[in-house]
């Protein structure tokens, strides 16, 4: 019986704890009234396409170091490269996957 009170109890807690602090929204306007869904959209396509022109240089250097060497060798840079290229293309999803 006093274990069922405490349950209760608990779970009325948390009931009004959920109440006291509600979740801000995304569609919430910012101070100048516009919506922040759209110009969070606008700044993640923009932060997009500025990375992928990162990722488009990156690529061609690593080619151009490809068609450099006779053999499948890649410098310590070349590979750095491409794990820079990963980090942005993982960036990327992330930013695309959000809404």
């Amino acid at each position: 019986m006093a274990f069922r009170a405490l349950f209760l109890l608990v779970f009325a807690a948390c009931l009004s704890f959920g109440q006291a602090f509600p979740r801000p929204t995304i569609d919430a306007p910012n101070p100048e009234g516009k919506d922040r869904t759209q110009d969070m959209l606008k700044a993640d396509h923009k932060a997009n396409l500025k990375d992928l022109e990162t990722i488009r240089q990156l690529s061609s250097d690593i080619q151009a170091e490809l068609e450099k060497h006779d053999r499948h060798v890649l410098s310590v840079g070349a590979i750095k490269k491409l794990d820079e290229m990963e980090k942005l293309t993982k960036r990327i999803r992330g930013r695309m996957r959000r809404f």
